[in-house]
């Protein structure tokens, strides 16, 4: 399961890096890293902005006022939520090279700009064709600043809590869909279209706060040394990871490491362009790993309930407005709950064993949710209805224990400097292609067949099990740089920095014997 063998599990109280121990640090008595991660809390917003759309859409199809101003039928409801991820995917080409380009930072500022405009165009559209064209331009733009905002995060983190955050990044999609999902239950009263221009102008709150901080944060100190400019990239780690102390021994072998490792990586994919994301056996294991995250995180039945709980609900009986919105606001607290709680517990669970237990649970249950709706369908049973309720919930519980957080944090990490752009691109490409088809489908499916259309999902999430455990590799307690003896094995391009005997020395009777655990 990839070509690194063995995992190295440092001390504990002790981090990794080049083969020699570091003390751990916490980051809250750090006043470098407690800035850093402020700044960086802000960034993970873009995802929030996704989150916001996916709620905000299911509950305004649950809104009168709504339904009355557009009158959309089924197939117009799959195209209004299926639109912003065509505006995804037709920015996803270019999101790559403009995260390369500039900076992380103007990415995503360009990309919360194109944003800001749908948002305003959204919230004053007339008819159906402005709504469609100004969720279009919200995908867009929500993409950019997607290609861009998890390498910024993974870039900038301490090694020791890079995980962690890459993995809250994603699961922001739930403090945007709380809040959607309370805005259209708040805001469904009002007898005018404000019922539901409200809920669209708040989408770009999140974007805002993101707009108005990034001007603060740090560029990518890995983008910066690809450009030649390592005393700034120096700097900067030296601000954020020791308080300014350039002569840190940590700072220093993050720097050499970094410096070294993207000067093997430009040396050896100058030449391929695109092609370099297939071109060895460990980039097509990486790329394959792109794919099935991105394809899997949306095939796997959330997004049933992401965008059309309303049609569920209706389907089993459950029709009430108000119910359906609570339903809808009280699931997504509960998400946010387990996915934030998950996102803490990546390098002590492991990354492989969260997929693994995720992706088993989700297809137990979801043949569970299938039976329950059956009955609750066709014999209009008050047991079966609440099943069906319970079964969504331990269903989504299930889910966020790795697809929430792990979809971006794992991907991001394994995917070296050189190609992370543009394989994090690849990733959600296949993301917003699977939404794309599941925001088309589904209602006209649900519509056509109903619980019959769960089976479906059932057999698919057992494919996905059998692929997660064959193709899926372990990557905890390893630095970014390191990551690729995992995936290229010999051929891996890590600098092996000289390590000092001395220091060498001092670090082992400090921190005591390296501990080995299979991946």
């Amino acid at each position: 399961m990839g070509a690194g063998g063995a995992i190295v599990r440092p001390t504990q109280g002790s981090n990794t890096i080049a083969g020699r121990e570091f003390p751990q640090v916490t980051w809250y008595t750090d006043p470098g890293l407690r800035h850093l991660y402020l700044l960086l809390s802000t960034v993970i917003l873009v995802s929030a902005t996704n989150g916001f759309d996916g709620s905000m859409m299911n509950g305004l199809q649950a809104v009168d006022a709504w339904k009355n101003y557009f009158h959309p039928s089924a197939p117009m409801r799959g195209l209004l939520n299926a639109i912003l991820s065509v505006g995804s995917i037709v920015a996803i080409p270019i999101s790559p090279y403009l995260a390369d380009w500039r900076g992380r930072r103007l990415a995503i500022v360009i990309g919360l700009l194109i944003m800001f405009v749908g948002v305003a165009l959204q919230t004053a559209s007339q008819n159906i064709r402005h709504f469609i064209a100004a969720r279009f331009l919200i995908g867009f733009g929500i993409s950019l600043a997607h290609g861009a905002a998890p390498l910024l995060v993974t870039e900038l983190c301490h090694m020791q809590h890079r995980a962690k955050i890459t993995s809250l990044y994603n699961t922001t999609w739930y403090i945007g869909s709380i809040i959607a999902a309370w805005t259209t239950y708040g805001t469904k009263q009002i007898p005018t279209t404000w019922s539901w221009r409200i809920p669209s102008l708040l989408q770009a709150a999140p974007a805002t706060i993101m707009f108005l901080t990034i001007w603060f944060t740090p560029e990518s100190p890995r983008w910066l040394i690809s450009r030649d400019r390592h005393e700034e990239a120096l700097s900067i780690l030296a601000r954020f990871h020791s308080n300014g102390n350039k002569e840190d021994d940590l700072v220093q072998y993050e720097f050499t490491e970094i410096k070294e490792t993207i000067a093997i990586e430009r040396q050896l994919d100058a030449s391929k362009g695109i092609q370099v994301l297939w071109s060895t056996p460990g980039n097509r294991h990486r790329m394959l790993i792109c794919i099935c995250a991105g394809l899997f995180s949306q095939l796997s039945g959330n997004s049933l309930v992401s965008y059309y709980l309303t049609d569920i609900l209706d389907s089993i009986g459950i029709t009430d407005q108000d119910t359906q919105l609570i339903i809808n606001g009280i699931l997504n607290i509960w998400n946010m709950i387990i996915a934030i709680s998950m996102a803490f517990a990546v390098d002590k669970a492991g990354r492989r064993k969260l997929f693994i237990t995720s992706t088993a649970g989700m297809m137990i249950v979801f043949i569970c949710w299938t039976i329950a709706s059956k009955f609750a369908a066709e014999n209009d049973s008050e047991p079966a209805k609440k099943a069906v309720v319970a079964m969504i919930f331990l269903y989504f519980t299930c889910y966020n224990l790795a697809w929430s957080g792990l979809l971006v944090g794992y991907t991001v990490e394994i995917l070296p400097f050189e190609i992370r752009a543009r394989g994090m691109a690849v990733m959600f490409f296949f993301v917003n292609l699977a939404l794309f088809f599941n925001n088309y489908v589904n209602p006209v499916a649900l519509k056509e067949i109903s619980w019959k259309y769960y089976i479906v999902y059932c057999c698919w999430l057992a494919f996905e099990l059998v692929v997660v455990y064959f193709l899926f590799v372990e990557t905890r307690y390893t630095a970014l740089e390191e990551i690729a003896k995992y995936f290229d094995g010999d051929d891996a391009a890590i600098n092996v920095i000289e390590v000092n005997p001395e220091a060498e020395k001092k670090a082992k009777s400090e921190a005591g014997e390296v501990h080995i655990e299979k991946a």
